[in-house]
């Protein structure tokens, strides 16, 4: 598979993740999502997940399997959001690396076409979810209020390389569903 189609999502949301709705997900033949967790679900260094984050894997669960997958290795603090979610989840996992996802693959039990992979970074959460054969969403990042105001140089990086491999990283761009 080539570095343009590795890299590229199979949707963008112009937003965080609170704009991925049961209907979107439905859409798009999903049963299952895997979640990053820094940046995707909370700000880095927030230790506990906010009302809104709260209702919407509320709404989520309602319609799909979730798994939280992540590459920080601090159960203190992946353990303690996973536990107010009430979700299932690895840390550690080393994304790009497929080993927790297709470990969180076959606890969910949905063929690996059913499952989106969620994050907010390309050459970690939608590279490693490309080379499974997974459906890809790239969200914008949570970013903490305080570092807000300072650029993302690490994903402003990846978008710049994506594009210049030739992936298309735009908001509300989607490419053919895979089956």
């Amino acid at each position: 598979m080539a570095w343009n189609n590795l890299l590229q999502p199979d949707l963008i949301l112009e937003g965080s993740i609170l704009k991925l709705t049961p209907d979107i997900i439905q859409q798009y033949g999903l049963k299952g999502l895997v979640l990053d967790v820094d940046e995707t679900l909370v700000p880095m260094k927030i230790g506990a997940a906010s009302a809104e984050l709260q209702q919407w894997v509320e709404e989520m669960r309602a319609c799909a399997v979730l798994w939280l997958v992540s590459n920080n290795l601090s159960e203190a603090r992946i353990g303690s959001i996973a536990r107010s979610l009430n979700l299932p989840y690895y840390l550690g996992a080393a994304k790009p690396s497929r080993r927790k996802i297709r470990a969180a693959l076959k606890a969910m039990n949905l063929p690996v076409h059913q499952v989106g992979m969620v994050g907010d970074r390309l050459f970690t959460d939608v590279l490693a979810g490309n080379r499974l054969g997974m459906f890809t969403i790239l969200v914008e990042p949570i970013i903490h209020p305080e570092v807000a105001l300072r650029s993302h140089p690490i994903r402003n990086f990846e978008v710049w390389v994506s594009e210049a491999l030739g992936a298309s990283i735009s908001p509300k761009y989607t490419k053919i569903h895979k089956d």
